[in-house]
This record gives C-alpha cells, structure tokens and sequence, in this order.
C-alpha cells in the first residue's frame, strides 16, 4: 500500500511538473526526490549528459552535467563544439537551446563561470511559468565564491527557487571548482577531499592548474549558510571515492 501511494504521488508530480514547467515543491525533500528519480544519477562522478552532449535529450545544449547537490546544484559545460545542429568554437555560454531546456526542466537560474563571449547571450529565459537567470560569475575571489554560495543556500532554503546549473566550457576545471567550494559548505567535504574530487572529475585533465587546487584547498565555508547535519544526507549525493 506504501509504494502504491509513493507511485501514486510522484505521477502527480510528474504531471503537475510537465503542465506548468515547474511544480511547486512543498518540501525540499520532495524536489530533491524528484530530481533523483529523473535524471537517475546517485553519485557526483555519474554524468546525466556526457562530453559529446548526449544522454538525457531533454538537457541537450549541456555538456559532461553532473550532481553538485540533488535538486539543488549541477555542473557541467556548455555544449557548443559538439552541437548537432548550431556548432561553435567551444570558448562560449551556452547555446539557446540548453537555456531553453534548462527552463523547461525547472532551473531557476544558470551561471556561466568565464566571461568570454557573455555579453551576445540571452540573460533571461521564459518558458511556461518558469523563469531562468543567466548570470556571468567566475567565483575566483572572495566576493563571487560568496555570491554562488549564497544563490545554492537560497534554493535549499526557499521552496520557489528551482535549481541552479553552474558550468564553464567542457564541465571540467571551473566548474569543478565551484563543485567543490559547494560541497565543501554543504556537505563537510575536507581539502583533501574537495581536491580529490576536483581531479577525479576533470576526465583525465587535471595537470596543471595549480591556481584552481590552490583556491579549492583555500575555500573556507561561510558561517553564514551553514546547513544542519540532518539536511545534509538528503541533499548531498554518494561518492565513489569518499
């Protein structure tokens, strides 16, 4: 009886989600259940698109996304250099169909964490009644890491904020970084951890950029958005290294 009604309500999610583009969760568990039960990832290594783009059609325009905080935060690239039908020099935001979708999705918002090429891109996305910010934030310094932090702690802790997809241009290096400040301040992630997961997630390119492992290693969490032990198994997805 238990599983007929769980199945039971998430088909009303699913449905309500579909109609309106976004549905509004009365509880973050249930956002963070709904998003599990979507893109079917567990851990933070799993990829929900891969590096040519593919993988789950309706984030096409991503590339190499995976779970940051379940329902809460993702990353990735932009997929540009591999696009099907609107190819570009992968040094760019991303395309408007991966805006698009990501609205489609629910996403309340999508940063793009380099500066290049920002300024030719849409900033604002509407799609049903959803509603996507694009913003240009790197996080290379203290008042930006802040920025982001603040933005992921506002969706776990407001009820009408969707996800955020946080991404760079191959899903490796930048974006990798912002990972780990995040898992950092909300899932009690060690340097030694924040760094690990770093270099597992770079597919292989991780020498060099000893500027970024210097900032992951540096990053201290904001007091201010501490989150309570409880809520972090919820929200924070296996490691297959941790």
């Amino acid at each position: 009886m238990k599983f007929i009604i769980t199945t039971i309500l998430n088909v009303l999610i699913y449905i309500a989600f579909f109609s309106n583009c976004r549905a509004e969760f009365s509880t973050l568990y249930e956002q963070v259940k709904f998003y599990q039960n979507r893109y079917k990832v567990q851990c933070v290594e799993e990829k929900i698109t891969d590096n040519n783009g593919n993988g789950f059609d309706s984030l096409y325009g991503t590339r190499n996304m995976r779970t940051i905080l379940y329902g809460i935060a993702y990353r990735g690239g932009a997929n540009n250099f591999y696009h099907k039908f609107n190819k570009r020099e992968n040094q760019n935001p991303l395309p408007s169909d991966g805006l698009e979708n990501l609205c489609k999705e629910g996403f309340s918002g999508a940063v793009y964490l380099y500066a290049k090429n920002f300024a030719s891109s849409a900033k604002e996305v509407t799609v049903g009644n959803n509603k996507l910010e694009y913003r240009q934030i790197s996080g290379n310094n203290s008042e930006e890491m802040k920025q982001i932090i603040e933005m992921v702690y506002e969706v776990i802790t407001q009820r009408r904020k969707g996800p955020i997809y946080f991404h760079c241009w191959n899903g490796w290096h930048q974006s990798g970084y912002v990972a780990a400040a995040i898992l950092k301040q909300f899932c009690g992630y060690s340097d030694e951890q924040a760094l690990d997961y770093w270099v597992r997630n770079t597919d292989g390119a991780s020498r060099g950029y000893e500027q970024i492992k210097k900032r992951i290693v540096e990053f201290k969490p904001f007091s201010e958005y501490e989150i309570s032990k409880e809520l972090q198994p919820v929200i924070c997805p296996c490691s297959k290294e941790k």
